[in-house]
């Protein structure tokens, strides 16, 4: 078993300094047992902790880092940004260049405003559909995390589910009463008070839950049908599922987007986007206000210009195609593993993989496939995911640690770091199925 005594004094060191020793609670050990490791440094598919232990990382700071950690094109574009001033409180032509980008990969969006944060583009993507329609209500799916405003909380997935929250404390009744939470994958009535839909194209809050075949087409005709607008919350999906994101994947095109993440290469940024004459609510040119004083930051946006030009269509492909046979051969080895005792048929693992967003848990054996939160949560209740997460930090592979994240693999994931990781993951569930059975068998 890997030494992380240091790791142990800097948490000691911050749950003096810092509510919960964690600066988010999603990077909290709260589900999994014992206390997170602590991060010197990263090069490419490697994290190294404060004891100097190598892990194989598929956390990735939660989908920023699509090429990998300190990828050498991404640290020379922050350095040579740096060295010209860290931010001005005036436009940019870094700002200029990557709104370009977005709306020259993104059909149908047409400008973009830059933000700090996939929580800041969420929050005033509603407040411009509510301003451009005029409407208060807003619908989002149980499950689906779109950052911690208020508003938005109600029914959220990611560390609000993984706490066992029943969403925040804080948070006043007035501030939800027009957020109407509903189930994912099914298309609700949509009524003329409704100002937006709000969805994660492909829900990967909840682990990773792929839309059902008519669920955003239609969800794209209910909003026509109403004058609601629809927005994707593409802060994880956006540039990872492909060149034009989940909107590009899918075939629908939404009224607005919301970004994060990838477009920052690892710094903080977010922005919302859509039509033109949608946006044009935003102040200065009309009455919704937003503003931000680090707003397009020059060294975000250098970063996030570096990994949308190493990224093209054909290295989606290849990426994507990797991680499928990375995510089926994962699934085998730990159900593989499972099997080799003969009560530990009760749980099975299922491992989905859209694009290169993989899905890891844990069902009752001949489970339904999960479609919803209410499977997700169903899931996460077989108490095995823990289990599987602190067997593969033993030996030098973190997965987040909770059960309702994805899993992202990068560009710089080697075939042998998936190989490695599917051959660990085997011998890891087959001691978790020593335990099964001797559960089983202390409750007979």
């Amino acid at each position: 078993m890997a030494e992380r005594d240091r790791s142990e004094r800097w948490f000691e060191r911050a749950v003096a300094v810092i509510p919960g020793g964690v600066n988010s609670p999603v990077r909290s050990f709260r589900s999994v047992g014992g206390h997170p490791y602590f991060v010197e440094r990263g090069e490419g598919a490697y994290v190294w902790d404060a004891d100097g232990n190598r892990l194989v990382d598929f956390v990735q700071s939660y989908g920023a880092s699509l090429l990998g950690h300190a990828d050498p094109a991404v640290v020379r574009a922050v350095v040579e940004a740096a060295g010209r001033g860290t931010t001005y409180g005036a436009p940019t032509p870094g700002e200029v260049l990557l709104a370009e980008a977005i709306c020259d990969r993104v059909p149908g969006c047409e400008q973009v405003r830059l933000v700090s944060s996939g929580t800041e583009a969420a929050m005033s993507a509603i407040r411009v559909a509510r301003g451009a329609t005029g409407r208060s209500r807003i619908v989002k799916f149980a499950g689906c995390y779109h950052g911690h405003s208020d508003g938005l909380l109600a029914g959220g997935g990611s560390g609000v589910a993984t706490l066992g929250l029943a969403d925040s404390a804080g948070v006043p009744p007035g501030a939800v009463a027009d957020t109407l939470v509903v189930p994912y994958n099914v298309v609700p009535a949509i009524g003329d008070d409704v100002a937006c839909v709000i969805v994660e194209p492909v829900a990967a809050n909840m682990g990773l839950v792929a839309p059902v075949e008519e669920f955003l087409p239609g969800l794209r005709r209910a909003c026509d049908e109403s004058g609601a607008l629809l927005i994707f919350d593409e802060v994880i999906t956006g540039f990872r599922l492909g060149p034009a994101g989940a909107s590009g994947w899918s075939g629908v095109t939404p009224d607005l987007w919301c970004f994060g993440k990838v477009i920052g290469g690892g710094l903080p940024v977010g922005a919302f986007g859509g039509r033109r004459d949608v946006l044009a609510v935003l102040a200065p040119e009309g009455p919704v206000y937003q503003a931000g004083t680090l707003s397009g930051n020059p060294l975000a946006t250098a970063a996030g210009l570096a990994v949308l030009e190493a990224m093209d269509p054909d290295r989606y492909r290849r990426l994507s195609d990797r991680v499928g046979s990375f995510a089926a051969r994962l699934e085998e080895s730990l159900n593989d593993g499972l099997g080799r005792s003969g009560r530990a048929g009760l749980v099975e693992a299922r491992v989905p993989s859209v694009g290169p967003l993989v899905g890891v848990s844990f069902v009752p054996a001949g489970s339904d496939p999960i479609v919803n939160f209410d499977g997700a949560t169903r899931a996460a209740a077989t108490g095995r995911y823990a289990r599987f997460f602190r067997g593969m930090l033993e030996r030098g592979i973190a997965f987040a640690p909770g059960p309702y994240e994805a899993a992202f693999p990068s560009v710089a994931h080697s075939d042998a770091d998936l190989a490695w990781t599917v051959e660990v993951a085997g011998e890891v569930a087959e001691g978790m199925a020593a335990e099964i059975a001797a559960e089983d068998e202390a409750g007979r």
